[in-house]
């Protein structure tokens, strides 16, 4: 991939939040179901095919479910005022296959059939120079600031459960595999999403600006589905 178009997509996996410009709230429980309001469909480019998400209900829970067919694009919650980073981030998924030929760890191969996505506030003024005129950048084309951070929960069958992978686009876009549970069932996890940013950049996160997730199959153009409930933040340790 031509080294502009992959920070053009810098860009658009960043621009679907926008960055701070109110004090952060303190954690407090949230509970981001698909039936709570604020979530939207968000294109990656208009150049891709978009994945189809809907919502349904199942036994009195709303499920988002995703159909990607060569296809990438976000169903985002970008929140209203930024709150303080939670202690813990818990969700369901599942999906019934692999996504064929993909492999995180190569931007050619950089499709997964699930994720879950948190973007972060920061001081960007603390980054490498090159960093910097990226989001420069970046806000200069969006025409508003981007998050200083982006973790990406991807579910993997490649890669070793836990591992933090950079991505190819930014050193402020990081991934931690997750392994998969039983194909075609609810896999329920738990993350310290504090601990799982200072692994992934050694420092302290900054207020939370939003949530995401995204089922995406553009570069192995495959086929993949996935289901994705009850998403929330607890704040209790």
């Amino acid at each position: 991939m031509p080294a502009a178009l992959r920070k053009s997509l810098l860009v658009l996996i960043l621009g679907c939040f926008a960055g701070a410009a109110l004090a952060d709230a303190p954690c407090a429980p949230r509970k981001l179901g698909f039936d709570q309001p604020g979530w939207a469909h968000r294109p990656l480019s208009k150049t891709k095919r978009d994945t189809k998400y809907s919502v349904a209900d199942d036994g009195g829970t709303k499920v988002l479910h995703a159909d990607a067919d060569g296809s990438a694009s976000y169903f985002v919650n970008a929140f209203a005022r930024p709150v303080a980073a939670p202690p813990v981030l818990r969700w369901r998924w599942q999906t019934d296959a692999a996504v064929p030929g993909a492999d995180n760890r190569d931007k050619k191969k950089e499709d997964a059939p699930l994720r879950v996505i948190v973007a972060f506030d920061g001081d960007v003024s603390t980054l490498p120079e090159e960093e910097q005129k990226r989001f420069k950048r970046a806000k200069t084309l969006l025409g508003k600031s981007v998050p200083y951070a982006v973790l990406m929960y991807t579910w993997s069958d490649k890669i070793a459960n836990d591992t933090v992978v950079p991505s190819a686009h930014s050193s402020q876009v990081k991934m931690i595999a997750i392994a998969p549970g039983t194909l075609g069932q609810w896999q329920t996890l738990s993350r310290d999403v504090a601990a799982d940013y200072h692994r992934a950049w050694g420092s302290e996160p900054g207020p939370v600006l939003g949530v995401a997730v995204m089922s995406d199959t553009d570069n192995t153009g495959a086929k993949a589905a996935g289901d994705y409930a009850d998403l929330a933040f607890e704040c209790g340790r």
